[in-house]
């Protein structure tokens, strides 16, 4: 993974002054070069409070790329890439992550301007986020949605393995290949290092928060991870999410569609899967079975003596 640190003065016209690039100040010394030598940008892909991100042909050979840029003011957490190089978190926890595993989008290289922080990521050819993939569909049929989610499930495994709490899970930050089928987690602007004790602040989507934060104010890694798998598979099978705004989830069930099988020993089961470890209850739990168990467990948690939470599924 490769690292340019540039200075110079910020162009007042735009983004490295290519067509099709986004609006706002940067560098037009070194990175400009670089980037022009390097890639041909394309078409905006997505804006938010992260910055934005645009397409890419990496000109060597014709690579698809994705160029995210950030602006340096919202980058509140800085660490240390292996080499010793201090970096934005989300930097050092993409490289922790991204090496030789297919089911997390990789990093290519990151530039250091002078008011923005450049990544540039793989970008599959044909490819198009699990939000865009479900609304295209109503929902996901069964045989589609149980290959996809056991690939989330084990970027997930991969992620905590490395010690890295993505923090984000929902559709629309999970890539699909559409040629391949291959699913990839993408964006770890909210991740943070995994730990055992509980942590106080939230990064992530509000509506994806566990119910801890909510009535209490703390959340532990791994249970809050689950959560958001729950409500990520109930939006993969139901094409919706399952609580209402406002709705109070501590009363009463979840109904779901019956046209979903009810598990068992079906061939859709999952199989085993540790993903979050021995104590994460989704060793071998058949994929309707543990929608189901999540539905059923739709109430906040109650903490043990320990102040710990047990994990929902």
């Amino acid at each position: 993974m490769r690292h340019h640190k540039t200075k110079g003065t910020p162009n007042k016209s735009g983004w490295f002054d290519l067509p099709g690039t986004l609006n706002g100040p940067a560098d037009l010394g070194k990175a400009q070069e670089a980037l022009q030598e390097r890639y041909r940008l394309g078409s905006l892909l997505g804006r938010g409070g992260f910055g934005s991100v645009c397409s890419a042909t990496r000109l060597s050979d014709g690579a698809p790329v994705a160029i995210k840029r950030v602006p340096r003011n919202r980058i509140r957490h800085w660490s240390e890439l292996p080499d010793g190089t201090s970096a934005p978190l989300e930097v050092v926890l993409q490289d922790k992550v991204s090496t030789g595993f297919p089911g997390v989008v990789k990093l290519l290289e990151w530039l250091e301007l002078p008011s923005d922080i450049v990544m540039v990521l793989e970008r599959p050819e044909q490819s198009q986020d699990l939000l865009h993939f479900i609304r295209a569909r109503g929902f996901l049929r069964e045989e589609v949605a149980r290959p996809l989610f056991r690939q989330v499930l084990e970027a997930v495994r991969h992620c905590t393995s490395c010690g890295v709490l993505h923090r984000d899970i929902k559709p629309a930050n999970i890539l699909v290949d559409l040629a391949t089928g291959q699913a990839k987690l993408i964006d770890f602007g909210c991740g943070t290092y995994l730990q055992d004790t509980a942590y106080t602040h939230f990064a992530g989507t509000p509506s994806y928060s566990p119910p801890e934060w909510t009535r209490f104010g703390w959340y532990h890694g791994e249970p809050a991870t689950i959560w958001s798998l729950g409500i990520l598979l109930h939006e993969m099978v139901c094409g919706k999410m399952p609580f209402r705004r406002g709705w109070n989830f501590s009363w009463g069930q979840l109904s779901l569609p019956q046209r979903l099988s009810p598990g068992g020993s079906s061939s859709l089961g999952m199989g085993a899967i540790p993903v979050l470890g021995d104590g994460s209850g989704l060793g071998s739990v058949p994929l309707w079975q543990l929608l189901r168990r999540w539905h059923m467990s739709c109430s906040p948690p109650k903490p043990r003596i320990d102040g710990k939470v047990q994990a929902q599924l």
